[in-house]
C-alpha cells in the first residue's frame, strides 16, 4: 500500500515480511510515479509491500514488488495507469535500484498479466500471452539460501545465448513445458546449481521442472495426481516446499488501505 504525505522528497519504504531487506526498490517506484505526474515537489510517500513470495530465491519477487508499489502509488493519487506504463516505471526503478541485470520485462509482464507470456525483453513488449490450466499444481522447492540477481556473473550467462534462443522459440511455439525444463537445466549448469532436484521431479511425473529465475528455487508443474510423488522425491532436502496454482488474474488494485 502507499500513503501520500505532505513531506516532498521524503519517501519511506518498508518490506513488511522481512524488514531486514532493502526497501530501496519500492521507494524508487513511488518516486518515479510522483515524477511522472510532476508531483515530486508536492508529495512524499510511505510505501509498504507484503507478500507470500519468498525473496531472493528466483521467484521474481522484485518484479512483483515493483508492480505492486507502482500500482499502489497510482491508486493513492486516484489514477488508473495503462499496463505498459506500470511495467516501464517498475523496470526503470529496478535498474536504478540495481536489482536486475536485464530489466526482467518477462518477469514483470508475467506478474502483471498473470497466466503465461512470451516477451521481447529488449523491446519491452509482449509477443504472446497464453492461458494455463488453473487445475495444474505448481510445486516450488525453496532451499534455505538467498541469491540476489545483482550478484550474477554475466560471463557465466553469455555462453547460454544460443540455448536460450531455442528456449524462447519453443515457448513462442507453445511448447511451454519443454521450454521451462530446458531453460532451467541451462541456467542450473551455468550458475552451478544441482539439476537433480528438477530431474527427480520429472522422474516423479512432473510435466515440467527446472530452476526458476536465477535460483536457487526449483519449480515443478504437474497434474494434481502427481503432487504426492514429487513431494516424496523432494523429501529430506533442506528447505521448504510451496504448493500453489498458476496465477490467472495477474495484478490489480483492490484498495489502498
Amino acid at each position: 500500500n502507499c500513503e501520500l504525505t505532505k513531506r516532498p522528497g521524503e519517501i519511506v519504504g518498508r518490506v513488511a515480511d522481512d524488514p531486514s531487506e532493502s526497501a530501496r526498490l519500492i521507494e524508487i517506484c513511488a518516486r518515479k510515479v510522483l515524477e511522472h505526474f510532476g508531483l515530486e515537489q508536492t508529495y512524499g510517500a510511505r510505501v509498504q509491500t507484503r507478500s507470500r513470495v519468498p525473496i531472493a530465491v528466483g521467484l521474481s519477487s522484485s518484479s512483483a514488488a515493483a508492480n505492486a508499489a507502482v500500482l499502489a502509488t497510482f491508486a493513492a493519487l486516484g489514477k488508473k495507469p495503462k499496463p505498459k506504463l506500470v511495467l516501464n516505471l517498475g523496470i526503470d526503478a529496478a535498474f536504478e535500484a540495481d536489482v536486475t541485470v536485464t530489466g526482467a520485462f518477462d518477469d514483470a509482464a508475467a506478474s502483471f498479466f498473470g497466466s503465461g507470456v512470451v516477451t521481447d525483453n529488449t523491446k519491452r513488449c509482449v509477443l504472446r500471452r497464453f492461458k494455463l490450466d488453473p487445475k495444474l499444481a505448481v510445486l516450488i522447492y525453496t532451499p534455505p539460501m538467498k541469491f540476489h540477481t545483482s550478484r550474477i556473473n554475466m560471463a557465466k550467462i553469455k555462453p547460454l545465448r544460443r540455448g536460450v534462443e531455442v528456449v524462447h522459440d519453443q515457448a513462442a511455439r507453445g511448447n511451454i513445458f519443454g521450454a521451462l525444463t530446458l531453460n532451467g537445466l541451462l541456467y542450473s549448469g551455468a550458475l552451478g546449481y544441482d539439476p537433480t532436484i528438477a530431474l527427480d521431479a520429472l522422474a516423479a511425473g512432473a510435466l515440467a521442472a527446472g530452476l526458476t529465475g536465477t535460483g536457487p528455487a526449483v519449480v515443478a508443474i504437474a497434474k494434481p495426481g502427481r503432487v504426492k510423488d514429487i513431494k516424496k522425491a523432494w523429501r529430506g532436502k533442506p528447505g521448504v516446499i510451496i504448493a500453489t496454482k498458476p496465477a490467472i488474474k495477474g495484478a490489480r488494485i483492490e484498495g489502498n488501505q
